[in-house]
């Protein structure tokens, strides 16, 4: 049986839904009540405490274990405990790609402390590392759908984002697959795309032009700051307008575990019209 925590989310939904038509026994954790395949039992728990998973972990044999934020207010070692002692022996850990590229970076802290947790941890386990995300467009969603515009800053810096579909069949091939064990995979998109090139890739998907408009990076720090951590907000400023090279870097993991090309930014963008018409 495998327990999917953050199961309700852009990745997590769609990991369920993989796992349930491969036949496996799935139990989908969230903070909130929500609606899954039918037949996919659903509990509230929250990682802050230990103690709320007990109920999801009894019987489970390995954990999806994705951390929403920034991870500071977590304990990784009572989270692992309470899976060993569920008898859990196998862990995937979704990270992020930061904490490779930008190791220190106070953003990530939480995450590399779980990496760390996890590696130490006696389990069976691996550690997902996806870069920026495509479904990070959604943020344009309004302003796309009332005047058909994206703002954007660093408007022709283009990165490899990576669907969250791909992430969630990475995640499901490792969870049920062998081999994995000890490994550390970064998942990016198949080529790098701007926000200029992403627009018009919504655009497109919307069969009607949407147009770009250069952001500052002080507007849109003001934007992100309404939503997100002030430490979390400048790291990724940086990471848009300043990427290493690693960074901007196509991985090959996702087709090294899946057997197949990472799903282009535009596919995407065909697959969510609906958010943006």
């Amino acid at each position: 049986m495998i327990v999917v925590t953050g199961a309700t989310g852009n990745v997590g939904r769609p990991l369920v839904q993989a796992l349930a038509g491969a036949g496996a026994k799935v139990t989908a954790v969230s903070r909130t009540a929500a609606e899954l395949p039918p037949g996919v039992p659903h509990l509230t728990a929250d990682l802050a405490d230990p103690a709320s998973l007990r109920a999801a972990l009894t019987g489970a044999d390995a954990l999806f274990l994705l951390i929403a934020g920034s991870g500071l207010e977590l304990d990784p070692e009572a989270l692992l405990g309470a899976a060993k002692a569920a008898g859990v022996g196998r862990v995937v850990l979704q990270s992020s790609q930061v904490v490779g590229t930008r190791p220190g970076v106070p953003s990530h802290a939480g995450l590399h402390a779980f990496e760390q947790a996890v590696q130490r941890s006696g389990l069976d386990w691996t550690v997902l590392r996806p870069g920026g995300f495509a479904s990070n467009a959604l943020l344009w969603a309004e302003p796309v759908r009332a005047h058909r515009t994206v703002a954007a800053p660093f408007g022709d810096v283009g990165l490899p984002v990576v669907d969250p579909a791909d992430i969630a069949e990475v995640a499901a091939a490792v969870l049920l697959g062998d081999g994995h064990a000890g490994r550390t995979y970064e998942l990016t998109g198949p080529a790098s795309v701007s926000p200029r090139e992403q627009a018009a890739a919504i655009g497109a998907a919307l069969g009607e032009p949407v147009r770009f408009l250069a952001q500052s990076a002080a507007e849109a720090r003001a934007q992100l700051l309404r939503f997100m951590p002030e430490p979390v907000v400048d790291g990724t400023l940086d990471i848009l307008g300043r990427p290493t090279a690693a960074e901007q870097r196509v991985g090959p993991d996702v087709e090294r575990v899946l057997g197949r090309a990472a799903r282009p930014f535009a596919d995407w963008a065909q697959r969510h019209a609906a958010a943006f018409r």
